[in-house]
């Protein structure tokens, strides 16, 4: 049976055991480790950062509690953390999409104010019909501007060189630039004096919240963006090319698969993803585009991506641990007298122990001696 494509990759090596290229036990030592070191990276995280707190002078144990609490413990946190999850979940997908057609892509800041900002805007120049309609436009426009900006870094790959990871940094940060200018200069409402802002949204464009609960539809549109890019890469010929594309760029121009335009489309999809997220932040939070869009939601989504191995559905779990954390910061605040920015140490901690860890991918089996060789075959033997 032929490997999944998504695991496909150029520099795979054979069983150092029994020399099989299509080991079980194998596939089974790279299941467990793509579920064993980000959980380890995580709680590698949480101590050291129980080791920060304790140096600070503050009970380690309780700051730990205090995060379940605050994230988890009662029907507020839970909705909390919910409201904090769904821009992660879009923003991380920014980065699981190009990542599975080979990019690293880190811009789903830039993507995400863009589309707020466009979703901010795009009222003030034509005019909207009230209701879904019009709140569907809203969220197209900001759909729009992000797969646009995050296109561009894969456009620069494919046909300039460029380095997506570098391009799309840098493209976050003119996001960012032209998004305060505009909101400070042409765009801003002569209303808002010391906060400079866009013009509110009209009340019939707002985004509202789920039945029963304080959590917007965002999180529902974080859900089925998670759900779609599942269906697409794992059940489509499109996103099987995709993935092969990223797996295997050598299989892929073998059997002559269109990799820069397969490449540019999941930029694009990736930048619609993080610039949806921007435009449900203001529909349903800000009801206009202001400095409080920028808070780094695009960046913590590559955090989230990355520990979520860049597959859509696994990111669904880690935002809303990552969201529970943001949502503990003010707890933490309140209770102990941590800055509410602490918890970015946190997850500063999570984020440089996931990138380590790539170091034991494919060599804790040998560590552990997983499997031993079948009778008859030389130890330690391996393909040549």
């Amino acid at each position: 049976m032929a490997p999944e494509a998504g695991t496909l990759r150029a520099d795979r090596r054979p069983c150092p055991r029994c020399a099989s290229d299509d080991c079980q036990t194998m596939n089974l030592r790279d299941t467990a480790e793509s579920l064993a070191l980000p959980a380890l990276a995580l709680a590698g995280g949480l101590l050291l950062f129980g080791v920060f707190v304790w140096a600070d002078g503050h009970d380690p144990v309780q700051v730990w509690r205090l995060l379940f609490l605050g994230a988890f413990g009662d029907a507020f946190s839970l909705q909390n953390t919910l409201l904090q999850a769904a821009p992660l979940m879009l923003t991380a997908l920014c980065v699981a999409l190009p990542a599975r057609a080979g990019l690293t892509v880190i811009g789903g800041e830039g993507a995400l104010v863009l589309g707020g900002l466009a979703c901010a805007a795009l009222p003030m120049l034509v005019s909207l019909p009230a209701g879904a309609a019009g709140t569907a436009l809203l969220l197209v426009a900001a759909m729009s501007a992000g797969a646009v900006w995050i296109a561009l870094a894969g456009w620069l790959r494919q046909w300039r060189g460029v380095n997506e990871t570098i391009s799309s940094l840098l493209l976050g940060f003119v996001a960012i630039a032209l998004f305060k200018h505009l909101v400070e200069g042409v765009l801003r409402d002569p209303a808002s004096l010391n906060k400079p802002s866009t013009p509110p949204l009209h009340e019939a464009l707002h985004i509202g919240t789920l039945p029963g609960t304080d959590v917007h539809w965002g999180l529902a549109f974080g859900l089925a963006g998670c759900l779609l890019a599942a269906f697409w890469l794992h059940a489509t010929t499109h996103g099987f090319a995709t993935r092969v594309v990223g797996g295997n760029p050598r299989a892929a121009q073998l059997v002559g698969l269109p990799a820069a335009r397969l490449v540019v489309l999941a930029c694009a999809f990736g930048g619609a993803a993080a610039g949806l997220a921007g435009g449900i932040e203001v529909a349903a939070v800000h009801h206009s585009a202001n400095a409080s869009l920028i808070v780094g939601l695009g960046y913590t989504g590559i955090l989230v991506s990355f520990v979520a191995r860049h597959h859509p559905l696994a990111i669904v779990p880690v935002a809303i641990l990552f969201g529970g954390f943001l949502a503990a910061g003010s707890l933490l605040q309140r209770r102990m007298g941590l800055p509410d920015a602490s918890v970015q140490v946190l997850m500063g901690f999570c984020f440089v122990l996931v990138l380590a860890s790539e170091a034991l991918r494919g060599r804790l089996g040998e560590l552990f001696a997983l499997h031993k060789p079948p009778v008859g075959a030389r130890p330690g033997a391996t393909a040549t």
